[in-house]
């Protein structure tokens, strides 16, 4: 009788972790599909930034976006997504300003319309986001390099925004970052 209880408690400690590994998995494959959702949703642009977190099927999406049906658009397209069970929309609302309007493109254009930065303008998904508030300016997204990160903040900063924040990140630390969740 003691082999099988023996037996029986080394064989829950084995699942414990592969149950873990696997509602990790999980996890991941809902977050893989709620960025695909928001990624191709047509009015998603590079002046607006959403970022998602899952757990347990619990998805909570935080960021900004320029426009508040964006907001309500994406929320509807995350819920459809396979293993959702509940949406927490975080998303915050940029106000309307011709100040931060012009800020945004002419950021964009310093950035995308430089010789390092084309080929990411050419990508259907461009990936390095702009988001203006009241004149402040924050980069988001994911590049290819350090050197990448300093010259999109370097451009940036050559405009007339009261201050430029970067949370960019390389591929490398992306990466990172998704292997934690």
């Amino acid at each position: 009788m003691f082999p099988r209880v023996s037996a029986a408690l080394i064989i829950a400690c084995l699942a414990v972790p592969a149950w873990a590994g696997a509602a990790q998995r999980k996890n991941l494959q809902v977050l893989n599909d709620v960025f695909k959702q928001v990624n191709t949703y047509s009015m998603f642009t590079i002046f607006d930034d959403v970022s998602a977190s899952v757990e347990n099927g619990v998805v909570t999406l935080t960021g900004r976006v320029t426009m508040p049906y964006k907001k309500q658009d994406i929320e509807k397209r995350v819920v459809r997504v396979d293993g959702v069970e509940e949406v927490h929309n975080l998303i915050g609302v940029l106000p309307v300003s011709q100040f931060d309007n012009d800020l945004r493109y002419q950021i964009a254009k310093a950035i995308y319309g430089h010789p390092s930065f084309w080929t990411y303008a050419t990508m259907v998904v461009p990936p390095i986001h702009i988001v203006v508030e009241r004149g402040h300016v924050m980069l988001t997204g994911v590049v290819n390099s350090e050197v990448d990160k300093m010259l999109a903040r370097s451009l940036a900063s050559q405009s007339q925004a009261f201050s430029v924040k970067s949370e960019l990140r390389t591929e490398a630390e992306a990466r990172r970052a998704l292997e934690g969740v």
